[in-house]
């Protein structure tokens, strides 16, 4: 297939229902965003396979954010990788992309001293936290649940069944793949299901998933559950290929695993990079500190830099420019 053919579900998620099992999912590929994403930085592989995880579920789980809103994952551990952050700006307007980031910390000599462990064991103990920000005005909602299983997406699936009780599964691929000609890119793809809500669900018995945390199936019995199980099997069959691969588009993927299940698709979403950084921020983020705290910041070329983490865009500015200003009420 052509690439001018596969670009049309390249970069979209696609929101879906299985009326049969009263399910709903999103499929997601996001194949030039996570190569920009990690196009950023000279990432160590495992910290590139977590960041690209990371930015797969923000896709997914973001696409449900209603307009301007913002959703953000981030996973916070004590080993060698720090931190994951993953954005996902909700479309200002209808029919407008939406837009997408994310980073990692990590500590370069404890990496190098854990190599070959698997990526998720590289953050440690931690937390996966989920934020939601609905503008000006507003508090952010935000959940946290322990780090646990192996990999984001099992943390995710945690996370929903902890904190929303919301039976979720995810199915992610992601890696780096040669295009014709040599060149070689980044491209990941998955699909998310959710049982949709219940008016006050509860867990019907006691915790069965990692380190005594609640996990899907502990909510569910009677038909929920067979619909459940059922809809879970058949998105075990997916393959990799069928993910991240060129030959699979989104619709073409959910009638070979959900053709049963009358699944019922909705307008896709499409996302592209974007950062929220810009000087204005940078001077209001300092508007509160002292002549002398900014004079501590000061170069030896006489300016302020800042860098972004997410985009790498960097920032000069005169001190003068910066911190509290005469009348601002500083001592």
């Amino acid at each position: 297939m052509s690439l001018a053919a596969r670009i049309a579900w390249d970069d979209t998620v696609l929101p879906f229902q299985l009326d049969r099992a009263d399910i709903r999912g999103r499929v997601a590929r996001v194949d030039t965003v996570l190569d920009k994403i990690l196009g950023q930085h000279s990432y160590p592989a495992p910290v590139a396979a977590l960041v690209a995880e990371a930015a797969l579920l923000a896709a997914m789980i973001g696409q449900t954010v209603k307009l301007r809103w913002k959703l953000q994952i981030q996973i916070r551990g004590n080993g060698p990788i720090r931190m994951i952050a993953a954005d996902y700006f909700a479309p200002e307007k209808e029919g407008e992309a939406a837009r997408m980031r994310a980073w990692a910390a990590f500590d370069v000599p404890e990496l190098e001293a854990a190599a070959g462990a698997a990526p998720i064991d590289l953050l440690g103990e931690g937390l996966f936290g989920l934020l939601i920000d609905q503008g000006p005005g507003t508090s952010p909602y935000q959940g946290i649940t322990p780090i646990a299983g192996g990999s984001l997406a099992s943390c995710a699936e945690t996370y929903f069944a902890q904190s929303e009780q919301l039976p979720t599964r995810f199915s992610l691929a992601m890696g780096e793949a040669t295009e014709p000609g040599g060149e070689t890119a980044w491209r990941g793809g998955g699909v998310m299901l959710q049982q949709l809500p219940k008016g006050s669900p509860s867990a019907v018995q006691e915790a069965s998933g990692p380190d005594g945390l609640l996990a899907p199936e502990d909510f569910l019995d009677g038909d929920d559950a067979e619909n459940w199980t059922r809809a879970r099997i058949l998105l075990d069959t997916v393959e990799e290929t069928e993910l991240i691969g060129p030959h699979v588009g989104a619709e073409t993927l959910l009638t070979r695993l959900f053709h049963e299940e009358q699944p019922r698709i909705f307008d896709a979403q499409s996302v592209e990079f974007g950062c929220t950084c810009g000087p204005e921020k940078v001077v209001d983020s300092l508007a509160s500190y002292s002549a002398e705290d900014v004079a501590g910041m000061v170069t030896d070329e006489g300016v302020v830099t800042a860098d972004c983490q997410f985009c790498g865009a960097h920032y000069e500015f005169d001190p003068k420019d910066l911190g509290r200003q005469d009348g601002d009420g500083g001592e």
